[in-house]
């Protein structure tokens, strides 16, 4: 799968779980499960509750993502 074939959304960090896992809401109370992306954790990004993120989901499971970019 490509990076075009990626559908890429905003959302909040609603919940920090365990293992490195996030709960997003990305709108209409709709939440997804997410990890944080290789380039973020190879350069230490912390993500921490309340943050604006960028999520990659595939559109074959859009329950579940991948956290590509952090906003300030």
């Amino acid at each position: 799968m490509s990076s075009e074939d990626l559908i890429e959304v905003e959302g909040t960090v609603s919940k920090v779980l365990a293992g490195g896992m996030f709960r997003v809401e990305i709108g209409e109370g709709r939440e997804v499960l997410a990890y944080v992306s290789g380039k973020m954790r190879k350069f230490f990004i912390k993500i921490v509750l309340g943050d604006k993120v960028r999520v990659a989901l595939s559109p074959y499971d859009l329950t579940k993502g991948r956290i590509v970019f952090r906003a300030k």
